[in-house]
């Protein structure tokens, strides 16, 4: 069975150029087939902020309606999206971006919730391997973008994480997967001290003690739910540790 490792980038970096350039630069240097899938960053809301448009926040959580919607397609399947291949082939990597409604990678579903309308947000209901595999066997790397659709000619603004999640589990049927969450941490952190290993009930201690809290539990509960379908590595780190082994927080069963 091939190998593949399913690297997920976001947070600052996205926004930092030179952090950016470095981690593309290591991320190339990976051997084996590979797929990069990340986030938006705080770019949407600076560009939308130029454009008049301010960001629509509820209880701390973004609501896409349609305008919101209109820029993050802007912002992150085309602008942040296309950089980063253009960056990559400057590398010598083949490239190439897609969102979750091209060639129905990521059909999702409209989330629906009693207390509160997120908007256009998905949530991912499958990842269609069957291009994502083509692409792997000609040596082309996908780029993912936090987009998905909903089968009605609607796109859903989708967490990156999830869809770095949900990919990995999908391919791991037919692949041995690594999947990497890359940011500005060097891991997760209990207090000043970085974990090394984390097993569920690690997390679900740290949790309710509140040591961790925020976009740290989703991205958590994801890695948890694709270990248990079958992907075999899943670490939390650096940016600039995508090339190293034994680095940041890995999660085990």
């Amino acid at each position: 069975m091939n190998a593949l490792k399913v690297v997920k980038i976001g947070g600052r970096v996205i926004d930092d150029e030179a952090k950016l350039d470095a981690f593309l630069k290591d991320f190339s240097k990976l051997k084996g087939s590979k797929i990069l899938v990340h986030g938006g960053g705080s770019t949407a809301t600076k560009i939308g902020e130029k454009l008049g448009i301010q960001p629509n926040m509820i209880d701390g959580r973004r609501v896409t309606d349609d305008e919101t919607l209109d820029l993050i397609t802007m912002v992150y399947g085309g602008l942040v999206n296309k950089k980063i291949v253009a960056k990559l082939q400057g590398l010598g990597v083949n490239a190439a971006g897609f969102s979750g409604a091209d060639l129905d990678i990521i059909p999702a579903k409209k989330r629906n919730s009693m207390h509160l309308d997120y908007g256009w947000v998905g949530d991912i209901e499958k990842v269609n391997t069957e291009w994502l595999m083509k692409f792997l066997r000609e040596d082309i790397v996908p780029v993912l973008a936090p987009l998905t659709h909903d089968g009605r000619g609607n796109l859903l603004n989708t967490n990156a994480d999830a869809i770095a999640s949900f990919t990995a589990s999908a391919l791991a049927e037919f692949m041995d997967v690594e999947l990497m969450f890359c940011f500005e941490q060097p891991g997760v952190m209990n207090k000043e001290k970085q974990i090394t290993q984390m097993n569920l009930l690690l997390f679900r201690h740290l949790k309710d003690t509140g040591i961790i809290t925020d976009g740290m539990i989703p991205k958590l509960d994801l890695g948890f739910k694709a270990l248990k379908k079958g992907v075999q590595k899943i670490s939390i780190r650096n940016f600039d540790a995508v090339n190293r082994k034994k680095t940041g927080t890995e999660l085990i069963q």
